[in-house]
Parts: structure tokens; sequence; C-alpha cells
């Protein structure tokens, strides 16, 4: 008994801190404007970027990641001017559309930024990479890319979220 509220009370810290991060990430976001923002505008509300991605138009998109916590991340690019040219929040089907087979490691984070897990099944050779997101209104998912041993894409797919408990 003890230990069922135990976990309660971590689940619902836990879901606090989740929804903290996600109030915060909305203000930010509010606070910035596209062609009007600069890189330092961005790192000042964002912080420092997980990854830095070059464009062959010589912007850059910064990588922002609320995994395993949060359900979201974000992929801000910065123009060749400097100013932010584009705020996406990537975790959502349209972009999950895009994970097809025979896809690099590479190409999906590049997509969908760095997952909140990655698992390997030494005896299947794949490895599993998750992403936590939320189909609106509040419907909590995961995503998962399958890759074979050559590190290409095997297969994707989604899938609501199992919780223990009442």
């Amino acid at each position: 008994m003890a230990m069922t509220r135990m976990v309660r009370a971590g689940l619902a810290a836990a879901l606090a801190v989740v929804t903290m991060l996600a109030g915060c990430d909305n203000q930010r976001i509010k606070e910035l404007e596209e062609g009007v923002s600069t890189e330092m505008d961005v790192r000042a509300k964002f912080g420092e970027p997980e990854f830095v991605w070059q464009e062959p138009d010589g912007s850059r998109t910064f990588e922002y990641n609320r995994q395993p916590m949060g359900a979201r991340n974000y992929m801000i690019t910065i123009g060749t001017d400097g100013k932010m040219s584009a705020l996406r929040q990537v975790l959502a089907p349209h972009n999950f559309e895009k994970i097809q087979p025979g896809m690099s490691q590479e190409q999906v984070r590049r997509i969908l930024g760095m997952p909140a897990k990655a698992v390997p099944y030494n005896l299947k050779q794949t490895v599993e990479w998750d992403w936590n997101w939320i189909d609106p209104p509040t419907r909590q998912m995961h995503f998962t890319v399958v890759f074979g041993p050559d590190f290409r894409v095997k297969n994707s797919y989604s899938a609501e979220k199992l919780h223990d408990g009442p």
C-alpha cells in the first residue's frame, strides 16, 4: 500500500514537471518571432542546443530535446542573417510519416531529434528508439523506430502508452 502511494506520488511529481516544462516552452515560444528574433534571443530563451545541424543553404538548425520527461522536441532554424526563420515542434504524425525503411539513424534524428530512449535487442539484432508525444488533446503516446543490424530503419509505429494502476 505504501509502495503504491510512493509510485503515485512519483508519477504526480513527474507530471507536474512535464506540465511546468510545457508551460515554460509555450511562454518562450510566444516571446520569439520568426524573422525578428536573433540567435542570441533563441539561446537566451532555450539555452544551448543539444545539437546544431548545418543546412545546405548556410543556415543552422538548433535541436532542443524535451525527452525523456517531456513530450516535445523542437527544431529552431537560424538563417544566414542570424535571425530565427523557423521554430517547429517535430514530434507529430506528419513527421512520423517521413520515417521510411532504409533511412539511417542520423536521418531519423535529423527529423525527430534525440529519442527518449534507445533499447538494443541483441537476439533480434535490432535497436528501438522511442519518443514520447501527445496526441491532442491529452492522449500520451510513444513513437518507435526499429533499426536493423545495418542501423537502418526496418519499420516504425505509434502506440498509446500503457499506464499501471487506476
